[in-house]
């Protein structure tokens, strides 16, 4: 027997983005449109059914997707907002049709989607979650030996017996995500909705899809933490614009995902209305490769406007998992500054540069420190690698370590 228990082959979804009708500004008009009516109705669905390829009503928000996953796999499916990933898990919950393509599905599914998803608002908590239990084919017997367990990890015990549509959106994923754990299903769809819950719910959440895949069951996991899809999942699919850019390893799979948002150069120049923000950083290498502890040096440009007598300027450096590893700020009333021209260029010097080897980006931030208004602010820019090179001790460098090597002295009494 096969352990694959979701196979996708070609699929696609496509929509027909909506036009809006022409209102009658008359009661003549108005009269006139009801009599065409039949037949413009008529020559509008025969028109939703032709999808010519150069036809811009036409969105394909899926194409050519194709993947598996085994029994016990936890796949993260990484994307930006657009990139499909919604309305995948929607077609691999039966919630939505695909245009095309073929899907299996070996076993019960238990998924949430969003905030409430598959609860009544007119029935209580308790009476959801039988219902959800029945949905997933469980006798009431096997309901009532996991009701105990499910109310407690949801923390709505006081509320168990309101109607839903008196909870919060907090209380609501906290239930529907207990309901969808602890029900036993062989195939758990999560999506972007813990980011509702506190960060103790998260963490428990996080646990909890753990144990079930320990426990030899799939789950599918979409969110934008990428340090929790890293933690939770070994492999992963990154999706652009409906389509499929890379599956493999999650390590590699977010690297995909991170270049593919970033802006390519190691000089940026903003395009916003707030007026110009230039970055220029110096690698130590070519090909936006800088060697270990070396010398690197950021340049920052900015247009100052006319009332900005204490301009505040800082840079983060960030790693390929979006933790911020360093934060270095300028700030003019510290600096002696005088303004002199309408533009302010600062340099920032960091000697015996030891981050450890990885990928890297920066974020940097323009702002009033007067009235402490953010002026300007850029994500995802300059991206570099860092590389060990020379006789360096390698275990220095073990995964996980650490980002930064600390520069102390060593002492022998």
């Amino acid at each position: 027997m096969s352990d694959i228990v979701i196979k996708v082959e070609n699929l696609a979804k496509r929509y027909r983005l909506g036009h809006k009708d022409k209102k009658a500004d008359t009661l003549a008009g108005q009269i006139a449109n009801t009599l065409k009516s039949p037949w413009e109705n008529f020559k509008r669905l025969r028109q939703l059914n032709r999808f010519g390829e150069d036809d811009e009503s036409v969105f394909w928000a899926l194409k050519d997707i194709t993947f598996e996953v085994k029994q016990g796999e936890v796949l993260g499916i990484i994307g930006k907002n657009g990139a499909g990933k919604s309305t995948l898990l929607k077609i691999l919950s039966q919630i939505s049709e695909p245009t095309s393509g073929r899907i299996e599905i070996h076993g019960r599914v238990a998924s949430l989607l969003e905030v409430g998803t598959g609860f009544h608002p007119e029935l209580s908590g308790r009476e959801n979650i039988f219902m959800n239990g029945t949905l997933l084919g469980m006798t009431r017997k096997e309901i009532e030996l996991k009701l105990e367990e499910i109310v407690d990890f949801s923390g709505v015990e006081k509320f168990i017996d309101t109607p839903v549509k008196f909870y919060s959106s907090g209380m609501k994923v906290r239930l529907g995500f207990s309901v969808a754990a602890h029900l036993e299903p062989e195939i758990l769809i999560i999506d972007e909705v813990l980011a509702v819950g506190d960060y103790e719910f998260q963490k428990k959440c996080l646990g909890k899809m753990e144990d079930v895949a320990g426990n030899g069951r799939t789950v599918l996991f979409v969110s934008h933490n990428l340090q929790a899809v890293t933690s939770l999942t070994k492999k992963a699919i990154v999706l652009e614009k409906g389509g499929i850019i890379y599956s493999g390893d999650t390590s590699n799979g977010v690297t995909a995902y991170l270049n593919s948002e970033r802006n390519e150069k190691l000089d940026f120049e903003s395009s916003k209305k707030s007026g110009i923000l230039k970055v220029k950083l110096k690698t130590s290498e070519p090909n936006y490769v800088h060697k270990f502890g070396c010398e690197m040096s950021i340049e920052i440009t900015v247009d100052l406007p006319t009332s900005l007598v204490n301009p505040a300027i800082a840079y983060q450096i960030f790693d390929e998992y979006e933790n911020a590893i360093i934060h270095e700020l300028f700030i003019g009333s510290e600096m002696n500054f005088t303004r002199s021209g309408n533009y302010l260029t600062v340099r920032s010097e960091l000697n015996d540069f030891k981050l450890y080897p990885g990928s890297y980006s920066l974020k940097v931030h323009f702002a009033d420190n007067f009235t402490k208004n953010k002026i300007d602010t850029v994500s995802n820019v300059c991206p570099f690698k860092v590389e060990i090179m020379g006789e360096i001790r390698d275990y220095y460098w073990q995964q996980g370590a650490a980002k930064f090597v600390a520069d102390g002295k060593w002492f022998v009494k």
